[in-house]
């Protein structure tokens, strides 16, 4: 059966004509459903639109698409009590070209799928991470959005997956760290915590700014800024966000490695408290 709806109708194909898959030329979010509600639903809305007025999108309204995402979760046969729900908004059809028919129609499409949990020891222990070679695009446009164009988090993602590493850092041509290929970066440098800005490039992750309010209710500032590459390797901690997974610890990155993660469990811990589950041990 297909784990693909429109309208709650189960989607087999895409038309051929469909812009997102001519020009990946659209945008999605990718959203954990935890008691069988879709976690921080609004932050990814607040995103969506984001994305919508910069691409010169209609941004569909909030209530069809939450409509759309039970319909789809009614009509799955995952357990979606527990799983992962994609929303797909694309520009529509058109001809061959770039330029865009007028006025745009975007074609919603919701994929379910069963959540992947992730081991407690990695919880507990930290993961392993690399740097990676592809470097990514300064001065986007699509900067800090989930835009269908991921190409440069594809070829970053081969290297982890060569390197067996459970995530990999990406730089901008300036050998600033920005994110991972599938997640933001935090570190911790004494005892302040940082996060590499993201007005160039990256992607600005539900879970990112989660966890920045979170640590805002608690008194805890987070530096937005830049952070070069030697700061990076000398930083006390590293952390990782994910709107699947919440938090995880960095235990190795190449030949640099942290062993205690003080500063983070304490995160974790009130990441937990705000209802991010998985983040309690």
């Amino acid at each position: 059966m297909s784990r693909w709806f429109s309208n709650g109708d189960p989607v087999k194909d895409v038309s051929i004509d469909d812009r997102a898959f001519q020009y990946g030329d659209g945008l999605f979010e990718t959203i954990a459903i935890r008691g069988g509600q879709p976690r921080l639903w609004d932050y990814h809305m607040d995103r969506l639109e984001q994305g919508c007025q910069r691409l010169g999108m209609a941004m569909p309204e909030r209530r069809s698409l939450r409509e759309s995402l039970d319909r789809a979760a009614d009509a799955s046969t995952e357990h979606t009590t527990d799983a992962t729900a994609k929303i797909i908004l694309s520009s529509g059809t058109s001809q061959r070209g770039y330029a865009r028919p007028q006025p745009v129609d975007p074609h919603t499409i919701v994929g379910i799928f069963a959540a992947k949990p992730i081991a407690m020891q990695k919880y507990r222990d930290g993961v392993d991470t690399r740097l990676c070679r592809v470097r990514l695009a300064l001065y986007s446009i699509t900067a800090g959005l989930k835009t269908l164009n991921r190409l440069e988090q594809v070829l970053a993602r081969c290297e982890c997956e060569q390197a067996g590493t459970f995530e990999g850092f990406t730089l901008d041509a300036d050998d600033r760290l920005i994110c991972g290929t599938m997640s933001n970066v935090f570190v911790v440098v004494n005892n302040s915590i940082v996060t590499p800005a993201l007005d160039r490039c990256g992607v600005e992750g539900v879970m990112r700014r989660h966890t920045i309010e979170t640590l805002k209710k608690t008194d805890t500032s987070v530096d937005i800024r830049d952070v070069d590459l030697d700061e990076f390797r000398q930083s006390d901690e590293v952390f990782l966000t994910n709107s699947q997974f919440g938090i995880l610890p960095v235990r190795r990155c190449g030949d640099r490695s942290w062993r205690s993660h003080p500063v983070t469990r304490e995160i974790m811990a009130w990441m937990a408290d705000s209802g991010i589950e998985e983040c309690a041990l």
